[in-house]
């Protein structure tokens, strides 16, 4: 956005932050789920007094929605930005964007960190019945986006089975309209590929690892010229309509949202603004009278029947952390006590190159790893995902063992040789059994946590426990019944762990006792 658009981002929301609900009794909790209803009241009158409009929206989802403003970083620009300072201009505040991830912007709003969501966010009845949309901005359509000559011309191609026998891969925004058309319309010959960014998706589709991308429209039109191999595929399909969500309680501010969006419509100013960004169908001339019609939805369950109606989905999630975890955590502890042995009995050269490698490792993000072995060297993401968190994880075994070796007495090597043992025979037979022992508790507890760490791994396509936790959470708002749920399950695959810890130091004689509260 431009600098007299007066949108700066807001430093008090993150995105990452954490809720917890306190132990206490059902009144006091009743009571603090009502406490919103008052605060909020008359948000309209409160926001036009402290003169700011926070808008909940996310910038990593790119253009040209909301991105980065190239002639100032610190900035954000796009058609919303833009649109959002127009509407500001008729009711009054300035707007100020507050970031956080795409599929939480309206737990964000729920809790109050931000007056409305602006960003891309589709009508749906599900929406609709938990939270106040305004009238539509845009009616946007789907559109299909495959690598030049491919053997997709037209959104009808995917619905028919491939000459090889194997299913077309179509990667869509997680959470998406493309992702739930693509579930709803393609058919049995598509695998639908969730990806958490629209640019992750249309990499994967450069590098071949998905067959096409379902895009929204003005994504589409975006960043086609920015990624030369890729054309968009037949005609856009589908239809739907962006809206501005607000609190159930906040039908002043719809209201008057409501009113400033029609006079942006009616003198043009709409069109100025999506033209400005090659974003302007025939479609939008309906915007000034349309009257979406939505199907009725049936109440939801709620609570533990509502986990049940989906827990084969949790179990499939569950099993895909599980699998990742025991194929990758021995990967790591094999190859981090590879690396302690060069460090500590390897020529000089052989230590630094090691020490660099655990520097490296240490150093930078497991997301970016991740990254790199999926989209640069274009990795199967189970193989990636496996492959990632073991040399991730590698660099810290390898301090510990580090740590275990060097806290046996060198006495017992230099023993070990005066009777007639070569280095490598004591090490395996003497120093490396012992160094096992001691390092037992800190690699239990590292094994723990990758059972948490495997959540990463739904940047490259892998949906594991978290991934779903989310997607279930957002699609039937119960997201604090599938909190719990996941917790649960998450606890019954580490406790188990922490059990073996300990019968493990009690049996090697490491830890003594158990000691009072213990979990054996």
């Amino acid at each position: 956005m431009d600098k007299n658009d007066g949108c700066a981002p807001n430093p008090e929301l993150d995105g990452r932050r954490l809720m917890s609900i306190p132990r206490l009794s059902h009144l006091v909790i009743g009571l603090l789920l009502l406490t919103p209803m008052f605060a909020h009241a008359d948000s309209l009158a409160k926001i036009r007094e402290r003169g700011i409009l926070r808008y909940g929206s996310d910038a990593e989802g790119g253009g040209p929605f909301i991105y980065a403003n190239p002639k100032n970083p610190l900035e954000v620009t796009g058609f919303e930005p833009e649109l959002i300072a127009k509407l500001c201009g008729a009711l009054g505040p300035k707007p100020v964007y507050t970031y956080a991830r795409w599929d939480t912007l309206l737990q964000v709003l729920r809790i109050g960190d931000v007056d409305v969501v602006f960003n891309g966010y589709e009508l749906t009845a599900n929406r609709k019945r938990e939270y106040l949309p305004t009238r539509p901005y845009y009616i946007y359509q789907l559109q299909l986006m495959v690598p030049t000559g491919g053997a997709i011309t037209t959104w009808d191609d995917v619905k028919k089975p491939r000459s090889d026998g194997r299913k077309w891969r179509i990667g869509v925004l997680g959470l998406s309209s493309g992702d739930i058309f693509a579930n709803d319309e393609a058919g049995p010959h598509v695998e639908v590929v969730s990806f958490e960014g629209a640019t992750d998706a249309m990499m994967a589709t450069v590098n071949g690892q998905v067959d096409a991308t379902l895009q929204d429209l003005p994504a589409s039109r975006f960043y086609l010229p920015r990624f030369s191999t890729l054309v968009a595929a037949g005609p856009p399909v589908g239809r739907g309509y962006y809206v501005i969500y607000c609190r159930k309680e906040d039908a002043q501010l719809v209201e008057a949202l409501n009113r400033a969006i029609g006079d942006l419509i009616s003198n043009g100013d709409l069109k100025r603004i999506y033209d400005k960004y090659n974003i302007w169908t025939d479609l939008q001339e309906e915007l000034l009278d349309v009257d979406p019609v939505l199907p009725a939805v049936d109440v939801p369950k709620q609570g533990l029947a509502l986990v049940w109606q989906y827990r084969w989905s949790l179990f499939d999630a569950a099993w895909m952390t599980f699998w990742i975890s025991v194929m990758s955590m021995p990967l790591a502890m094999a190859i981090g006590l590879i690396v302690a042995l060069g460090r500590l009995y390897g020529p000089s050269w052989l230590a630094g190159i090691l020490g660099g490698y655990v520097e490296i490792l240490r150093g930078t993000p497991l997301m970016l790893q991740l990254y790199v072995l999926y989209f640069v060297l274009k990795l199967p993401a189970p193989v990636a995902a496996v492959a990632g968190l073991a040399i991730n994880y590698s660099a810290y075994e390898a301090e510990i063992y580090r740590a275990g070796l060097q806290a046996i007495p060198a006495g017992q090597m230099e023993a070990a040789m005066a009777l007639g043992m070569s280095k490598w025979q004591a090490l395996g037979r003497i120093i490396v059994p012992q160094s096992v022992r001691i390092v037992i508790p800190a690699v239990t507890n590292d094994f723990i946590a990758l059972f948490k760490d495997t959540s990463v791994c739904s940047v490259i396509t892998i949906v594991e426990l978290t991934k779903q936790y989310s997607m279930l959470g957002n699609s039937t708002d119960g997201m604090f019944e599938f909190a719990l749920a996941t917790a649960a399950i998450y606890m019954m695959m580490s406790v188990p762990l922490s059990v073996f810890s300990r019968w493990s130091e009690r049996k090697l004689g490491l830890g003594g006792d158990t000691p009072k509260g213990g979990l054996v």
